[in-house]
């Protein structure tokens, strides 16, 4: 049973489809703290190098089952590939919101990783789990064969962390045909290529489902994490989280309209980490959906060099 449902808690790519591989494998563990914590498996647990996926602030290991499927869909590349719902998203239980912060869910993704028995992977995260990895990159550099950074970078622009939290925790619309407009209405300037379909697609990926209504898939407190935020203050500095990975294979995937991850920061990444691989996803913002044929193949043929 998939626990994240009714949680409270120029011209366009080829579209990659969901649902051609076996489903994942549900997990479950406790952090420290006792918080009941959730995730997903897929493809061959015997794979030598795991493949391990961080969430955005306020999704979860729903968001990755495109690209999670496109990874393991290769007989000849057995892969395991391993996904996390943060304490408070998707099907992992709610917390003190003072504890929703980058350095909690590291700890707690360490833990997870220990009860999976997996030490060295290679790394994505997608937003808030490039915050997750470069705290990662402090505590354990040890951990990372690979590092993938989905439209997150060591600068992150204030314009666009204001935008994300002014809609967090905030209520959903009543049924799904008003969830979707109202998600396309807010987020169409990011995805001006996403077809009727895919705006439904999108919807029912982010949002539970409580009795056939849509619901938030993680707990409304987490918008209290952006009180503190105010606009001209600067951000912490990432760069020493970044520069920790100078020897690691890095990849970061840009969307072309993004208001998080700028052009000139990824010019600043590259500089300092040479070799970086860097996609941009056209037509889209932050952050890229990775459903998209080209991205994935991207990021497959990074994993498969770092293997």
């Amino acid at each position: 049973m998939d626990q994240q449902n009714g949680m409270q808690g120029g011209g366009e790519p080829a579209r990659a489809e969901p649902g051609k591989t076996a489903p994942a494998r549900f997990f479950a563990y406790p952090s420290a703290d006792g918080v009941a914590l959730f995730g997903r498996e897929w493809g061959d647990a015997a794979a030598p190098l795991p493949v391990v996926l961080l969430s955005g602030l306020t999704r979860n290991s729903r968001d990755y089952e495109a690209l999670a499927e496109a990874l393991v869909a290769d007989a000849a590349h057995p892969t395991r590939v391993v996904a996390f719902d943060y304490r408070g998203r998707g099907g992992s239980g709610h917390a003190p919101y003072t504890t929703y912060t980058p350095i909690q869910e590291a700890q707690d993704i360490l833990a997870g990783l220990a009860v999976l028995g997996i030490s060295r992977a290679v790394l994505a995260g997608t937003s808030r789990g490039g915050l997750v990895m470069f705290v990662l990159a402090i505590l354990r550099p040890d951990l990372f064969a690979g590092a993938i950074f989905n439209d997150i970078g060591p600068v992150v622009e204030v314009s666009g962390i204001l935008r994300i939290g002014g809609y967090v925790g905030a209520p959903l619309k009543a049924s799904w045909p008003e969830a979707v407009a109202d998600l396309k209405a807010t987020q169409g300037f990011m995805f001006p290529a996403l077809t009727d379909a895919e705006w439904e697609r999108f919807a029912r990926q982010i949002y539970g489902d409580a009795g056939g209504k849509p619901c938030l898939s993680y707990d409304p407190a987490l918008g209290e994490a952006f009180k503190a935020i105010v606009p001209g203050k600067p951000l912490p500095d990432l760069w020493p989280g970044f520069d920790a990975l100078a020897q690691v294979p890095a990849m970061v995937v840009r969307g072309a309209l993004s208001d998080v991850l700028s052009a000139s920061t990824v010019e600043d990444m590259a500089a300092r980490h040479p070799g970086l691989v860097i996609h941009e996803v056209a037509d889209q913002g932050h952050a890229p959906l990775l459903w998209d044929a080209p991205a994935q193949q991207a990021i497959i043929a990074f994993i498969r060099s770092v293997s």
